[in-house]
């Protein structure tokens, strides 16, 4: 955080961390009695434990869904069904999406280095690439064997096996979908979200597996095939989904209303004529942000020092999953923009 525009290097003890507020009435009690902290190690340790809960998550996505893909394979080989092997090896793929995520969520615990300033959270958005690839795969696997059963016809045995797996795809799928989506939005990773809303989409796909044995059960062989088709293109569906998301990630592309909630925070604090540039981006399921406002030229070093804080503070009430922020406090002047518009500086080169 900066002030005055020449103060770079000052490191304000430990500010340059956004705060979070507690949730729940005894940790607000505890703020209300003796004060918010500033602590750096208080954002430390919120990082920290979202990256926990991340890696939890994972660890239990991944052994509920291979266990739900181990018993779908075993049925595999007993009914010979190809919406079920589709269905099968989108989920084995599933499973597999949560070793990458787990990698980067311990990567992105690791502490900042002389080369690696910002950390290592952009490893979350290189693990969403390997989820993207993974999707794809599967995509090609379930399409390639849903058309050659479609050329060449199969009778379906056992077709009430056939719904019971099904059945247990969509459980198993639905339970990690829920845990992975909750998680993901409490600690603010959007690669946890979009793998939770992928074994969500997988969940449905298993109850069309079920739709195929029911046209096996009224004679219509071309049930299972075109069933395995159908799966395919959902998972279509969620590759174009997921890639899009993976490239705004790296895109550094963010929510308008997060920076529409920024600027006004920064505009409601005393003393602030404009916000004269604002710029957010995700680092894994941390926010970073840079902030250029505008004062009385008149103020003093330490009263625009006040400034930077305050601005901080009421940044990070908005945006509570902002890790950092940098604050620049600026003159105010014959040129600068009105109170509250933000201006977005031009391309560089």
């Amino acid at each position: 955080m900066t002030s005055g525009g020449e103060h770079d290097d000052h490191h304000h003890d430990g500010h340059d961390h956004i705060h979070h507020h507690p949730a729940g009435v005894l940790p607000r009690l505890r703020e209300a009695l003796w004060g918010h902290s500033h602590d750096h190690a208080d954002s430390v340790d919120d990082a920290l434990s979202a990256s926990a809960e991340g890696i939890r998550a994972v660890k239990t996505s991944l052994v509920v869904l291979l266990v739900t893909a181990l018993l779908q394979a075993a049925l595999v080989a007993v009914t010979g069904s190809v919406a079920l092997l589709a269905d099968t090896i989108h989920n084995f793929s599933d499973a597999f999406t949560s070793v990458p995520l787990w990698i980067a969520f311990v990567l992105g615990r690791r502490a900042t280095t002389r080369a690696y300033t910002y950390g290592y959270g952009r490893a979350e958005d290189l693990a969403g690439v390997f989820i993207v690839v993974m999707i794809a795969v599967s995509a090609v696997v379930a399409g390639v064997e849903s058309f050659r059963r479609l050329l060449d016809p199969q009778p379906l045995s056992h077709p009430w096996v056939v719904a019971a797996a099904g059945v247990i795809g969509f459980l198993g799928n639905e339970l990690v979908a829920s845990y992975r989506i909750r998680v993901g939005g409490r600690i603010g990773s959007a690669a946890l979200v979009a793998d939770g809303r992928h074994a969500r989409t997988d969940g449905f796909t298993s109850l069309a597996v079920v739709a195929g044995a029911g046209g096996a059960l009224l004679g219509v062989p071309l049930a299972d095939p075109i069933v395995g088709l159908l799966i395919t293109a959902a998972i279509l569906v969620v590759l174009r989904g997921a890639a899009t998301e993976v490239y705004r990630r790296l895109m550094d592309a963010v929510d308008p209303a997060l920076t529409e909630r920024a600027e006004a925070a920064a505009s409601r604090v005393p003393g602030v004529h404009a916000v004269a540039d604002l710029r957010l981006r995700w680092i894994g399921h941390r926010l970073h942000g840079e902030l250029s406002v505008t004062a009385d030229p008149e103020l003093d070093l330490a009263a625009a020092h006040a400034v930077a804080h305050a601005v901080e503070a009421e940044v990070g009430a908005a945006l509570p999953k902002l890790g950092d922020a940098t604050v620049h406090v600026g003159p105010a002047g014959s040129g600068s923009v009105p109170p509250g518009t933000l201006r977005r500086r031009p391309p560089r080169g």
